[in-house]
């Protein structure tokens, strides 16, 4: 299964990403099919360039982006939906984190 996603470049505490397509089970620092743009989330306000022909492009053959990428493309416009989370957290910290809010209540 093919998926967009980030690569990151840069040097180190500079991070720079790139919009990349590849298989999903390939490491991300591994060869890509292509790139797609890229993102500089230290610059302010935050520098995204991306290929949105080809972005649109992929998307419409089936690929899947990451819950990053995801929120990234409805924040610039390119996709209407919700923002996923891109964050899990475990049953064990649920269970800590409902502790603690009983506790405080």
């Amino acid at each position: 299964m093919l998926t967009i996603r980030l690569q990151r470049v840069g040097k180190p505490k500079q991070p720079s990403y790139r919009f990349v397509i590849s298989e999903r089970a390939r490491d991300t620092q591994g060869k890509s099919l292509e790139i797609l743009g890229q993102y500089q989330p230290l610059a302010r306000p935050a520098f995204v360039q991306m290929k949105t022909e080809r972005i649109q492009y992929w998307l419409a053959h089936g690929a899947q982006t990451s819950a990053t990428v995801h929120n990234i493309l409805v924040a610039q416009g390119m996709i209407s939906s919700k923002k996923r989370k891109s964050v899990r957290i475990s049953k064990r910290r649920q269970e800590k984190l409902a502790k603690k809010g009983a506790a405080g209540d």
